[in-house]
Parts: C-alpha cells; sequence; structure tokens
C-alpha cells in the first residue's frame, strides 16, 4: 500500500525528504483492530513534533486523526463489521493514519457522523477526544454542572479549542471566554458559541476586568502555556483549576500554591498507551460526537480542505500548522 513517512527527524518542511511517498506492507489486525480504508486525515500539532523531534530507525507514517471504512475486522471485534463508516484519532505507538488502509483497536473508534462526509468527520476525532477529557475527566466539570463558573480558553481558535467551546457551550454552564489574537479568530470562536472574546497577545487581567469579571475560575491553555502562566496564575480565582495539553520547556508550579490552584494535564494518546480498562471510554464518546453532530448540537471544525493526500499537500500543511497561523482543522482526503 502507498503510505507516506518521514525517515529523518528535523529536516526542513521544505526538504522532499521530510515528508515522502514509499510502499509498506498491509497492516495485518490483531484480536480487537480494525483494518480500515483510510478516505480523509486531519492534520495535528502533534504530528509536527513528532517529525521534528522523534529519531527513528525506520520510516514512520504519522498522521493522528482519520475517517473510513472497515475492510477486516480480528478475531475478538464486537463493536464494528466490514462496510462500517468511522472516525478515529489512533494511537501514538502505531502506525498512523497517512497511508491507504491502517489498523486501529475498535475500542478507540467512533462511528462517523451520518451526516458528514470523509473530510469533515475526519477534522473531529483527535480534538473531540481531548476537549472532552479535559473537561468531564481531568477537570471533573458535570454535563451541565459550571453555573456561575467561568472557563478562559487560550488558544480557543485552534484544532481543540474549536471543538472545546463547543462542548463546554452545549453541554455545561460555564461561561466562556476564548483568546483569539486576529479577527478572522475572534469570528470563528464567537461562531462557535463563546460569549467573550480576548486577545491573548495584550495583557489579560485589564480584558477581563472590562468584561466584568476579576478573576476566572478555571483556565484550560491550549498552546504557548509557558509564555502566559504568569498571567494565567494572576487572573485565576483562589482554588481555582488550570488544565493544559502542550510540551513547555519548564514550567515553574510554585506560584499555584499561594492561590491553592490545582494543575491538570491531559494528553488522549494515554488510554491507548497504557491499555487502560477504561479505553472503551474513547469509543463511547466519540459515539456521543456524532449523535450530537447528527442532531445539530456540535459541527465540524474542519477550516480548509488542502486537496488530496499526497506528500507535497502534506508538507504544505505541515508548513501551515507550524506557522501558527492555521485555525480550525485541515483535511487531506484520497482521490
Amino acid at each position: 500500500m502507498k503510505a507516506i513517512v518521514y525517515t529523518q527527524r528535523d529536516l526542513p518542511i521544505d526538504d522532499p525528504q521530510a515528508l515522502h511517498e514509499i510502499e509498506l506492507p498491509m497492516p495485518l489486525p490483531g484480536p480487537h483492530d480494525l483494518l480500515v480504508e483510510v478516505r480523509a486525515v486531519s492534520v495535528n500539532p502533534v504530528d509536527t513534533k513528532i517529525r521534528r523531534g522523534v529519531a527513528v530507525s525506520e520510516p514512520r507514517v504519522l498522521g493522528w486523526d482519520a475517517s473510513g471504512i472497515v475492510r477486516a475486522v480480528g478475531a475478538q471485534v464486537t463493536l464494528f463489521a466490514p462496510g462500517d463508516e468511522v472516525f478515529y484519532a489512533g494511537d501514538l505507538t502505531r502506525a498512523g493514519s497517512n497511508s491507504q488502509f491502517q489498523a486501529v483497536d475498535e475500542r478507540i473508534v467512533g462511528r462517523k457522523p451520518r451526516n458528514l462526509d470523509f473530510a469533515e468527520a475526519a477534522a473531529l476525532p483527535l480534538t473531540a477526544i481531548t476537549a472532552w477529557e479535559l473537561l468531564f475527566d481531568r477537570l471533573r466539570v458535570s454535563e451541565g454542572g459550571g453555573k456561575s463558573k467561568s472557563l478562559l480558553v487560550i488558544g480557543a481558535g485552534g484544532g481543540v479549542g474549536s471543538i472545546l467551546v463547543q462542548l463546554a457551550r452545549k453541554l455545561t454552564a460555564l461561561t466562556v471566554i476564548g483568546t483569539a489574537s486576529r479577527e478572522v479568530t475572534r469570528n470563528w470562536v464567537t461562531e462557535l458559541g463563546a460569549h467573550h472574546t480576548v486577545d491573548h497577545t495584550q495583557p489579560l487581567q485589564p480584558q477581563l476586568t472590562a468584561l466584568g469579571f476579576e478573576h476566572v475560575d478555571i483556565v484550560i491553555s491550549l498552546t504557548h502555556t509557558e509564555q502566559h502562566f504568569e498571567q494565567i496564575v494572576q487572573v485565576l480565582a483562589p482554588q481555582g483549576q488550570l488544565a493544559l495539553i502542550d510540551d513547555p520547556a519548564t514550567l515553574d508550579v510554585v506560584p499555584l500554591k499561594r492561590k491553592s490552584i490545582s494543575l491538570h494535564w491531559e494528553l488522549m494518546f494515554t488510554r491507548s498507551m497504557f491499555q487502560t480498562a477504561d479505553m472503551v471510554r474513547q469509543h463511547e464518546l466519540l459515539d456521543r460526537v456524532a449523535q450530537m453532530v447528527e442532531q445539530g448540537a456540535l459541527k465540524t471544525t474542519l477550516s480548509e480542505h488542502a486537496g488530496a493526500l499526497t506528500a507535497d499537500n502534506l508538507r504544505r500543511v505541515h508548513a501551515l500548522i507550524e506557522s501558527g497561523r492555521a485555525h480550525g482543522k485541515i483535511v487531506l482526503e484520497h482521490a
């Protein structure tokens, strides 16, 4: 089968060898696996981080967001059958979705929303799982809960922020404030349901004060946490909560103590990496997301269709994500 791989880390993305096409053997599904014919993928910052920073001894297929059609199933599969249309984010420890076929554990796969095409569906899984786990597993916000509490989302216009804002508005009573620095992202975040927006390139406290917030109860930092950390501590209420997903080079958490601020770190790959007993929760929440999409309660966060899944197009998308100017999700599709 055809696959797009990298074989050397940290090559500049304009180097044709940074991502290139090769032929690989068809994957063999294990007992709990689905063999999926990949129809569309979306690209996440994790793809670029691994390509730049993780050394490999053999070609590695990236890609942790996909939609497609089940073509075969393992001996112990019970949730799906050949012909089912699915979407999923995959497993960091296995070959990714930038290929014609992929083997993926059924317990982290959801049924594709019926009212979305493959490209629209591929934009959702990784960010939906991350956002859901942040709100309901890490921060322990209950559905319908959070009344009279405020949530500040730093980087609300990105992939995770785009679905997080929607979930917070649809499933909780939190007042949602999203940060965005450009008109296009401010409009995007507002359309997704944020009550307010503020500019993260400007001091946060005066902007929040102008909106009537002396403090916020929860901060979810999705990008550049190290850069914003001092301000985050400043704006958080005593006994507030901070959650993050990025990878600061250093993070001095001592300033959190004075306000008894709790810290939560989310990685959506944890369940699959460690084969946790509750791994099937990701299947369940993706099915719930599909249901919400079909009911019109959530919409796809696709912002750009970048064309066919080719090495040239994939390098172009990696470059855009590395520029920090992407919003929503960028999708590529098998021709």
